[in-house]
C-alpha cells in the first residue's frame, strides 16, 4: 500500500485554507473568524495546543445554515487541485492520512473513489474535534490501529511534521 498526506501532496494548496477563504464570503462566517482569530495567537504563543485551536476557531462553522450546500460547489470546483502525478499512479489501496478534518478531506476522496481515509475528526456543523488532530504522532497511531504492522510500499508527504510516520 501506498500511504499519502493530503494537503501539499496530491492536493496543490491546503483544503482547509482554500475552504476559509470561501468562508470569508459569508459576512456571518467573518465576523466570528476575525472573533475567533484570538486562538490563533494563543496557539502562536503556545498558551494553547493545535487541537484546542482548530475547535475554537472552526467553531465559526455553527455560522453556516447549509454546509452540505456550500461543500458540495466547493468539492466540484477544487477536484482540479488534484495533482496529474497522484492520478497517473492512484491505486485502489492507497491510504490517506491528513490533519485536515475529514469531512474536506473526503469531500475529494470520495470523488476518486478512495476508500481508506483518515484526518481530524471534527463536527461539519460545530467546528468540535473528536479526539486529536492527527498530525505528527497522531497519524501513527492511527496507521497503528488500522493497519498494525503492515508495510507501507511508498509514503508520499511534503512536510516534516510527518516523519513519525515516514
Amino acid at each position: 500500500m501506498n500511504v499519502y498526506d493530503f494537503d501539499e501532496t496530491i492536493y496543490d494548496g491546503d483544503c482547509t485554507t482554500d475552504f476559509l477563504l470561501l468562508c470569508l464570503t459569508k459576512p456571518k462566517c467573518l465576523g466570528m473568524m476575525i472573533l475567533q482569530s484570538y486562538n490563533v495567537i494563543l496557539y502562536g504563543l503556545h498558551i494553547i495546543d493545535k487541537t484546542t485551536m482548530k475547535h475554537r476557531f472552526f467553531s465559526f462553522l455553527k455560522c453556516i445554515d447549509d454546509i452540505d450546500g456550500m461543500l458540495e460547489p466547493f468539492f466540484k470546483k477544487n477536484i482540479k487541485k488534484i495533482k496529474p502525478y497522484y492520478l497517473a499512479q492512484q491505486r485502489d489501496d492507497d491510504v490517506i492520512i491528513s490533519a485536515s478534518p475529514l469531512f474536506l478531506v473526503k469531500g475529494f476522496t470520495d470523488q476518486l473513489g478512495l476508500k481508506q481515509v483518515y484526518g481530524t475528526l471534527m463536527d461539519k456543523h460545530t467546528g468540535e474535534i473528536d479526539g486529536v488532530n492527527c498530525k505528527k504522532e497522531a497519524k501513527v497511531v492511527l496507521f497503528r490501529k488500522y493497519y498494525g504492522d503492515a508495510v507501507i510500499d511508498e509514503f508520499y508527504s511534503d512536510s516534516k511534521s510527518d516523519n513519525p510516520l515516514a
